[in-house]
């Protein structure tokens, strides 16, 4: 019989970045797979996930959950009292932070431990509200799931966690969402850009430190500024925080197109990666590295770093280079000078990208529910 399970949507922010891609995949699969599966979310996401998972029992939370300080209060005493009313065996938290009284067993994804290994790259704030996070999920949680072997293998040499508490399921990607794009869908965004068929290299994420874009910045001027015809740099997403990218933005020399769209919609994206000359993503650490793979389904050439979980995603279907600016900037001439190059990169990066679905990633989160609830009823008896 399926264990019950309550899933915390809470925390998912409005801007359906990629802790949205994770829980809204995982949702999906887990509905799919025929899971005894609740779902609390804020009120706005009711309805989307009751298309998610329509067998699922959906629950909203009350209206302040927007604010991070209320959620957190909640979690302590409300969660709970929803996980007795939907009679869940176990919690599910995708975010990091736990109750410290949930009153049945619980289960907490920690995508990475960079807030403990480099708590530089993060707001202090933030760094400190997620290492102690980190560290009470280590001695609370029944299960840990993390999308990598780097998370784990960080988490036991970092943290002391009982590696035989752990459980690895990689992120999947939507075939349905992230897919090689059409013409017109390329063209589309790229009108949408300003830039009207004109070549760019293109990068998805937040523009904190961690993502490294100051230095991808450096690197593509360097790498484009001599071409005839440079192609330009788009900084696709939001949010995050570097004095250095204002400082690298600010040294762009005038020739050179660099555009910073915000937020792209999810039906923009095949034809934003799948358009691109080269996808780069030069993080310095990743719990997995979801943009990576979600370029690689669009049919994408893409450049990353052996930063952490990288490699596990890409594997040889991807190009690497260090994560200084010189290097990225060497990188990226060779790939822009190499069409062939680009072209067997994006074939090899399509074909790996089909080993990760959702439909794996919910099979291994049910049997890490499986494992938390077993530990409970052998505590019980």
């Amino acid at each position: 019989m399926a264990v019950p399970v309550l899933v915390d949507a809470t925390d998912v922010p409005a801007d359906r970045g990629a802790l949205s891609r994770y829980v809204d995949g995982l949702v999906g699969a887990l509905g799919s797979a025929g899971a005894n599966l609740s779902v609390v979310c804020q009120r706005a996401d009711t309805q989307r996930y009751e298309r998610l998972a329509p067998g699922a029992r959906v629950v909203a939370g009350p209206a302040a959950l927007g604010h991070r300080s209320a959620r957190l209060a909640w979690e302590q005493s409300g969660l709970p009292l929803v996980a007795q009313q939907v009679g869940a065996d176990v919690i599910h938290m995708p975010h990091y932070s736990m109750p410290l009284r949930p009153g049945r067993s619980t289960v907490v994804t920690v995508h990475d431990i960079t807030y403990l290994t480099e708590p530089s790259l993060h707001p202090p704030g933030s760094a400190m509200l997620f290492k102690a996070a980190i560290r009470t999920a280590a001695r609370r949680a029944t299960r840990i799931i993390v999308p990598s072997d780097a998370t784990r293998d960080e988490l036991v040499r970092e943290v002391g966690v009982d590696v035989s508490r752990i459980d690895v399921a990689h992120h999947g990607v939507d075939p349905r969402l992230f897919r090689r794009p059409s013409e017109a869908e390329v063209t589309a965004v790229s009108n949408r850009l300003g830039l009207h068929g004109k070549p760019y290299i293109a990068f998805l994420g937040s523009l904190d430190p961690r993502k490294n874009v100051a230095a991808l910045i450096e690197g593509w001027a360097s790498a484009v500024s001599d071409a005839d015809d440079p192609p330009a740099l788009v900084l696709a997403g939001g949010g995050g925080w570097s004095d250095e990218v204002d400082a690298a933005v600010a040294a762009v020399p005038p020739h050179l197109r660099l555009r910073r769209p915000g937020y792209l919609p999810f039906g923009d994206l095949p034809g934003f990666f799948g358009g691109a000359l080269v996808v780069a993503f030069p993080s310095r650490g990743e719990g997995f590295g979801l943009p990576v793979l979600e370029a690689m389904a669009c049919g994408a050439a893409v450049l990353t770093t052996h930063c952490t979980s990288l490699p596990e995603v890409g594997g040889d279907a991807v190009e690497y280079t260090e994560p200084d600016a010189e290097a990225i900037g060497a990188a990226l001439r060779r790939l822009l000078a190499d069409p062939s190059r680009r072209a067997c990169l994006g074939e090899a990066g399509h074909e790996r990208a089909q080993q990760f679905t959702w439909a794996a990633s919910a099979v291994a989160h049910l049997d890490s529910y499986k494992r938390a609830a077993d530990a409970a009823a052998s505590q019980d008896g």
